[in-house]
């Protein structure tokens, strides 16, 4: 099903009051179409010249050698490989900083490393779409989220279309088809399985694929 750009809109129009700045979670296992949608919902309400903006949670990832001094690698993307304390105090500064720029990171796959200061959320900006994997996680660092966002919206997506899409994004990387299944199934799919069993509730769940 794709996901009705139209009744989300108006969802978070609704939401919104008085002009105030509201957060929105966009969450998600990997594959599942969060940036998509996060991407199309933010063009859909007026894209940034109406005051909408999309922040990536995986701009929170730890350097490569942060992880490679904590063995964790090979697992980058699972909930502990990300700088939660950071996105913590972004998303407060975005609450509460509101009369000010806010400067936020962004993943550059190319790269494979995180840019700094890579997008300015500005005063202007009322509508800021935060989309991720584990933003509604269940568990601690990460259950201190939720409480911050005015409307969260979680896209279901069934674990055998997740794991071709998986597959198929690591072939579009270069990846012949053994180490695409590798990387699919060793890493990625574990952690849309923590997604799946431990995210907490959403004001709407979308069921797509």
């Amino acid at each position: 099903m794709t996901p009705d750009l139209d009744a989300l809109a108006a969802r978070i129009m609704a939401t919104q009051s008085d002009d105030c700045r509201i957060l929105v979670a966009i969450a998600g296992a990997p594959a599942s179409g969060k940036s998509t949608l996060s991407d199309r919902l933010c063009h859909h309400l007026g894209g940034d010249e109406a005051g909408a903006a999309v922040v990536p949670m995986d701009g929170f990832h730890f350097d490569d050698a942060i992880l490679k001094q904590r063995g964790l690698l090979n697992r980058k993307g699972a909930p502990n490989t990300f700088d939660v304390g950071g996105l913590q105090r972004i998303l407060a500064a975005l609450k509460t900083e509101t009369d000010q720029d806010v400067y936020v990171p962004l993943f550059d796959r190319g790269l494979e490393l995180s840019r700094g200061s890579a997008r300015c959320i500005s005063p202007r900006h009322k509508i800021i779409l935060v989309e991720g994997n584990y933003l509604l996680l269940g568990q601690a660092p990460w259950d201190r989220l939720a409480p911050m966002f005015d409307l969260s919206i979680y896209l279901d997506v069934a674990e055998e279309v997740l794991r071709a899409r998986l597959i198929d994004r690591w072939r579009g990387f270069g990846f012949d088809d053994a180490n695409a299944l590798e990387k699919a199934l060793g890493n990625d799919l574990p952690n849309a399985q923590i997604v799946a069993t431990m995210t907490g509730p959403s004001d709407i769940r979308v069921t797509a694929g």
